[in-house]
């Protein structure tokens, strides 16, 4: 019999990740967009903002970029895509403005940012943000034109907004699911406000917040919020209505037969004060 070696352990074949990801790439020379591993491996953006932002910085310039065109061409939804276009915001990647035309309606200006660390010259990119400060410097609040209705778009200011943020953190003594990030305080606090600005006291705002709580873990406690907020805005008060002036012509002006005094009436006769004069009644009688 022919004695057999015992076969060798099979040798690794370099490059190779068996427990990992492997990849296969091939040069690009037409049709493809350069984007920075910044963005890609963000540590606090959620992977629909990073996918929007991919899109939108492939996207040829003065292609829309709103929310109801986004939601146009994706599964993920208006409230989904607004949050992640505010993520996009909060770190710099993205700027909206709000500009008003010649013509006098208002547009929205939109500003994608490949590099937003070399657009705010920063020293360094910070591995995560300091807590209650923004990334990056945040230009001053845009105030709303006349005529558009901005409830999540509204400034995020804390400060300004101090029941609001009270509410907000206090829905975890309720139910422990709903904890709320600092940031996501800031970020709902404008969509509590368009609440409060429309009537509705703070504790019917809580109790529509609290109610009726799913028995599922509630795995995005800011997402969940926000689409009660946004579903369940109710419509603001009709104003209040001012009766209409008084457009009947006047009396005619008469004199009166007692002492020639001018005076207003339908018809002509004695003024007020000869009508109520004892001599007056006198005469009458």
């Amino acid at each position: 019999m022919t004695e057999q070696k015992p076969s060798a352990p099979p040798r690794p074949v370099s490059g190779r990740h068996p427990r990992g990801v492997e990849h296969e790439n091939h040069p690009h020379h037409d049709h493809f967009t350069v984007v920075g591993n910044h963005l890609l491996q963000h540590p606090e953006l959620s992977l629909t903002a990073i996918g929007l932002a991919v899109h939108i910085q492939s996207l040829p310039a003065g292609s829309p970029v709103g929310i109801k065109s986004l939601a146009g061409k994706f599964p993920e939804g208006e409230i989904r895509i607004a949050a992640a276009l505010r993520e996009l915001e909060e770190y710099g990647y993205l700027a909206r403005t709000k500009e008003r035309l010649q013509s006098g309606r208002v547009v929205t200006r939109t500003v994608s940012r490949n590099k937003p660390r070399a657009a705010f010259a920063t020293a360094a990119w910070p591995a995560r943000p300091v807590a209650g400060e923004p990334p990056f410097p945040v230009p001053g609040p845009v105030v709303d034109a006349p005529g558009v209705d901005s409830v999540t778009e509204q400034a995020a200011d804390p400060a300004a907004n101090p029941v609001a943020t009270a509410l907000l953190a206090g829905l975890r003594v309720h139910d422990s699911r709903l904890l709320l990030t600092e940031r996501d305080v800031r970020r709902l606090a404008p969509a509590v406000m368009a609440w409060l600005e429309r009537g509705v006291p703070p504790t019917a705002v809580e109790r529509t917040l609290t109610a009726g709580l799913p028995q599922e873990p509630i795995r995005h406690p800011a997402a969940f919020l926000e689409r009660r907020l946004t579903s369940d805005l109710p419509p603001a008060l009709p104003a209040s209505r001012t009766p209409a002036p008084d457009l009947r012509r006047p009396d005619p002006v008469q004199t009166c037969d007692g002492c020639d005094w001018a005076f207003r009436a339908s018809r002509p006769g004695r003024c007020r004060d000869c009508r109520e004069s004892p001599l007056s009644a006198q005469v009458a009688a």
